[in-house]
């Protein structure tokens, strides 16, 4: 469902545009760029697993950080109609339903598991908070059994009562846990992203 012509416009701000012109499909990439320069998350060679990739910014330009030598798979329960760089592949599937089974089939370990996965907003802030949760839980079980020893993760995830028990979680899977909220996030938006260095393994 398209939203009106008017609060198209509202939502087209600045960053919006510049990804436009940088080939971007979405402005989120600014805040993958934010964290990558503040936290060095993703170095070449590496092999990154990004949930919930549509519509693809995260997933470009993670290709580009990690060169030819890495590798990004994406994955996402939309399709994701973008030109792919020869070092990336996307699966349309469900982060809820994936199984052991499906996720060993790569045969390799993830260096970093990227997620701004973000769940069909209704307006009520519990509600929304409650479904975020749910997604970062489900992004949280995947990295753990897909990340090698001192992995990476990155995830969004709007604030509300159940952010502490997910920060948390993730301060007890990995060495090092940081809360992060970019500058180009919009004003209004609950979102943080916790981050967490050093996986400490199954």
């Amino acid at each position: 469902m398209k939203r009106p012509a008017a609060k198209n416009k509202q939502w087209q701000d600045h960053l919006t545009r510049r990804a436009k012109k940088e080939n971007f499909p979405a402005r989120s990439i600014y805040k993958l760029k934010e964290i990558q320069r503040k936290y060095n998350l993703i170095e070449r060679g590496d092999i990154v697993l990004d949930l919930g990739c549509s519509p693809g910014s995260w997933l470009l330009y993670a290709a580009n950080l990690a060169g030819g030598n890495g590798q990004v798979v994406g994955l996402d329960i939309q399709p994701v109609n973008i030109k792919l760089p020869s070092n990336a592949q996307i699966y349309t599937a469900d982060v809820l339903s994936v199984d052991d089974a499906w996720l060993e089939s790569f045969g390799f370990k993830f260096n970093v598991v990227l997620s701004d996965m973000a769940p069909a907003t209704t307006g009520n802030k519990t509600v929304d908070a409650a479904r975020s949760f749910n997604l970062c839980q489900a992004a949280l079980g995947i990295a753990k059994r897909v990340l090698i020893a001192d992995g990476k993760f990155v995830c969004k995830i709007f604030q509300g009562q159940d952010f502490n028990v997910f920060s948390e979680a993730v301060a007890a899977a990995f060495k090092e846990k940081k809360i992060f909220k970019p500058r180009s996030s919009r004003k209004a938006s609950k979102e943080m992203f916790v981050i967490g260095f050093g996986f400490k393994g199954s």
